[in-house]
């Protein structure tokens, strides 16, 4: 496997430095130090981003966009910065970043808005996102479901046909039968997978899609926190992210979308805020972003993501990316050496995030994760939200240990150490 640059990682001093910083790093679980490898899912959040949603809601809480006194103006003021730091975070512009709930609002927001143009809303504008029956929508494989589903209710919703982008045997994306075909309309695929920890190369699926003249959504909830990310350099259409797992709050995420798509999209969600102009019959709506940020905003969640963001820029996203990058080969390395344990992905050529997912033949997922508990160990089981890639690697669930910048060495080799005790315990070693 290809490893990412570990040029500049972290120092052990620097990792202390940054676990004080986090002070649910200094609870214990069933009597054990907890040693928290669920990152991939939701990471933890450092004093400083806690810090600043108190003191936004304790000193200026108030709605945005909406009133003349004085909280609001510096509500207002706040989430608006707040945008234009997460926009720059990703390498965007910040009329192009839209506040969503989460990254499968994000996702929809899109979707529906296709749907909604193909409707015939949007008028001249918007027939760039037109797509209905003889058109195809192309994802893959592999990923997550808030990635695939919306997608197949958008073809059953338009009469377009969805095409997947199948795996080979190690749960690689099969681009040389890639379906990106002159009736491909828009392409959704992975950054980094959920299960695997891969890479992908999307400059390849990029240009296969320009190729055509069709769109590109990126899912970027696991590049994001873990990678520089540059939206722009990526040449994608549309990126989303999550801010829970890049040490934010839940319930706000946000979509990047190239500006003129954004100006030609209809809304997804109507009410409040968005608009300018209400009748009995009819309303115009503001540009974007405000036009798909209907109602009551995510206010000091949005500031607490971007105080998590100023975070990650401190530390640098570089450094990130190679600590993390020696923790996945240490973890993948030590667990491809415990016989018995298969490690789904292993076999991919490519660039990986610090996380692994394995399979042990004789134990299920849940059993495992049960037993590392015990022992205060926080790992992922099931699905994660990505049957068809399980199904096609022959397993119904897995066990997932997923690191960020906080997580240690001894973490690692405490994961390792409970895998080899499970297997011992349920007499499973092959």
């Amino acid at each position: 496997m290809t490893a990412l640059s570990a040029d500049a990682a972290l120092t052990d001093a620097e990792i202390l430095r940054i676990r004080a910083d986090f002070p649910i790093l200094r609870s214990e679980v069933n009597g054990h130090p907890l040693v928290y490898l669920d990152s991939g899912a939701t990471a933890q959040r450092p004093q400083q981003v806690l810090d600043v949603e108190r003191d936004f809601l304790t000193t200026w809480n108030s709605a945005v966009h909406r009133g003349a006194h004085t909280l609001a103006a510096e509500a207002t003021l706040a989430f608006e910065d707040a945008r234009a730091t997460v926009a720059s975070f990703i390498g965007a512009d910040e009329e192009e970043l839209v506040w969503t709930s989460n990254a499968t609002e994000a996702i929809n927001l899109v979707a529906y808005s296709i749907s909604n143009a193909s409707a015939g809303r949007g008028g001249a504008a918007a027939e760039c996102l037109r797509i209905g029956p003889g058109d195809e929508i192309v994802t893959t494989e592999m990923e997550h479901h808030a990635n695939l589903i919306p997608w197949q209710e958008l073809a059953a919703r338009t009469g377009a046909t969805l095409r997947v982008i199948p795996l080979d045997d190690d749960g690689a994306l099969r681009l040389d039968e890639a379906p990106v075909t002159e009736r491909t309309r828009i392409v959704a695929v992975t950054h980094a997978s959920n299960v695997l920890g891969v890479v992908n190369p999307i400059a390849e699926i990029v240009a296969a899609a320009r190729a055509v003249g069709a769109l590109v959504l990126l899912d970027a909830c696991q590049s994001a926190p873990h990678l520089p990310l540059d939206v722009k350099a990526l040449d994608v259409d549309f990126a989303v992210l999550s801010g829970h797992k890049m040490l934010g709050p839940t319930g706000i995420g946000a979509l990047y979308g190239r500006r003129e798509l954004l100006e030609a999209m209809p809304p997804f969600l109507t009410g409040g805020s968005m608009i300018t102009t209400v009748t009995t019959t009819e309303a115009e709506y503001l540009a974007p972003p405000q036009r798909f940020e209907a109602g009551t905003q995510r206010v000091s969640q949005a500031i607490a993501l971007a105080a998590a963001v100023d975070y990650l820029n401190a530390v640098g996203m570089d450094r990130i990316a190679a600590h993390e990058a020696e923790l996945g080969a240490r973890l993948t390395e030590g667990l491809a050496a415990i016989a018995g344990v298969r490690v789904l992905g292993a076999g991919i050529d490519l660039p990986r995030l610090g996380l692994a997912s394995i399979d042990i033949p004789g134990i299920h997922a849940h059993d495992i994760g049960q037993f590392l508990d015990d022992r205060g160990i926080a790992a992922r089981v099931g699905h994660h939200c990505a049957q068809p890639l399980h199904r096609r690697l022959g397993v119904t669930a897995s066990t997932r240990a997923s690191t960020y910048l906080y997580s240690t060495a001894d973490e690692v080799d405490a994961f390792l150490d409970g895998v080899r005790a499970t297997i011992d315990f349920f007499g499973a070693r092959a």
